[in-house]
């Protein structure tokens, strides 16, 4: 192995299993916790999960209010709302129940809370001085990884713009990882989800700051979203294919949260604020674009990845086979293939283009790019 340059590595505490959610209210009152802000949604508290945590929390004591007003997508709007109910309920932690969206404003929301001023005020890297309260995440589906990540990608809710603030200042305490809570999911969510987290592992791979620390991590969960997703899709009540995804979604966050990514979140980001769409559809439209943009700049990992994704890393013209199973598994999926099917004007393309190249995960794109050369993927996916 030639010599290595610096890395950094950061996670939480992470208890995976079947039944990890109901350590949620010991791990509160060990980390100091005397009254629990629930950041969660609507919906997972229809399915079910919400009342069962709170009788969890009243079991060790604890008092608690719950911020449920986070919807896809969550605005800077939101989270300043959900700072109010912090203060004014005197909670001195954060417990965070769903999926990504959620997290991210939960995570946003203890930002805010330590260091004052708008959510807005720590959009890009490191922008976050004071840390923030302890947050415990129990996660509702497989694909974001917010759970464990020092990402939060929160909406300006005036521009439609969705921002990326990347600390290790919010990388949660503890991540609670059940998969039976992913057992809800309908097929339109694990296969977005699923999506998502192949999409972390594959740019995590590609990245200009990955690491063997990384790596590892990534390369599995592409292994795991190549062996379980549409096994999930088909049995959605499976406990053995939801803990497969579970850890699918876990494995790329290691890896993305680390090593970060590249030019399909950074579209993602951007066309999913524009148009409010589920992110992991998002990703999924452009991952096979984003490998087709990057491709040159680093063949010999995307063969890996190819080996790794089911094919082999011999074949003639690796990238063809990589783009043909990279299609095969969306259409299988029943996820959109053009961006014309999300419904997006054709003329919004050089502002979301624009967008995305202020994005912070441009960066870490193995790749340079130029707004016109991120136009030309968003027509070539259009």
């Amino acid at each position: 192995m030639s010599e290595m340059v610096l890395r950094k590595f950061v996670a939480p505490e992470v208890i995976f299993g079947r039944g990890a959610r109901t350590l949620a209210g010991r791990y509160a009152r060990n980390l100091g916790g005397t009254r629990v802000l629930v950041v969660t949604d609507d919906g997972v508290a229809e399915a079910g999960w919400l009342e069962p945590l709170l009788e969890n929390l009243d079991g060790e004591g604890l008092g608690w209010a719950v911020y449920r007003d986070v919807q896809p997508n969550p605005t800077d709007v939101m989270v300043m709302r959900g700072v109010e109910v912090f203060d004014g309920e005197g909670c001195d932690l954060i417990l965070t129940l769903g999926g990504g969206s959620p997290m991210d404003c939960a995570k946003a929301i203890g930002a805010v809370h330590a260091n004052g001023g708008n959510v807005l005020d720590f959009v890009g890297v490191d922008k976050i001085p004071v840390p923030c309260p302890p947050v415990i995440c129990v996660p509702t589906t497989a694909g974001s990884a917010a759970d464990i990540s020092q990402f939060s990608i929160i909406k300006n809710e005036k521009t439609g713009i969705k921002h990326a603030i990347v600390s290790k200042s919010i990388v949660p305490d503890v991540a609670l990882v059940d998969p039976d809570t992913t057992l809800t999911m309908d097929g339109f969510l694990t296969a977005s989800t699923g999506m998502d987290a192949l999409t972390h592992a594959f740019e995590a791979y590609v990245s200009r700051a990955h690491s063997p620390l990384t790596d590892v991590h990534a390369l599995q969960s592409v292994e795991m979203v190549h062996s379980f997703l549409l096994r999930a899709m088909g049995d959605l009540s499976s406990p053995e294919y939801r803990t497969g995804m579970m850890l699918a979604s876990l494995h790329a966050g290691l890896a993305f949260s680390n090593a970060s990514l590249g030019v399909v979140h950074a579209l993602s980001h951007s066309l999913g604020g524009l148009l409010d769409l589920p992110h992991g559809e998002c990703n999924s439209l452009l991952l096979r674009h984003g490998v087709e943009a990057n491709y040159g700049a680093a063949p010999e990992r995307f063969a890996v990845l190819l080996e790794r994704f089911g094919g082999c890393a011999e074949t003639p013209d690796v990238l063809s086979e990589l783009l043909a199973r990279l299609d095969t598994l969306r259409d299988q999926a029943g996820l959109p293939g053009r961006l014309r099917d999300l419904g997006l004007k054709e003329d919004l393309l050089p502002e979301i283009a624009a967008a995305a190249w202020e994005d912070p995960c441009m960066i870490t794109n193995p790749r340079p790019l130029s707004p016109a050369g991120l136009e030309e993927i968003l027509r070539n996916a259009y």
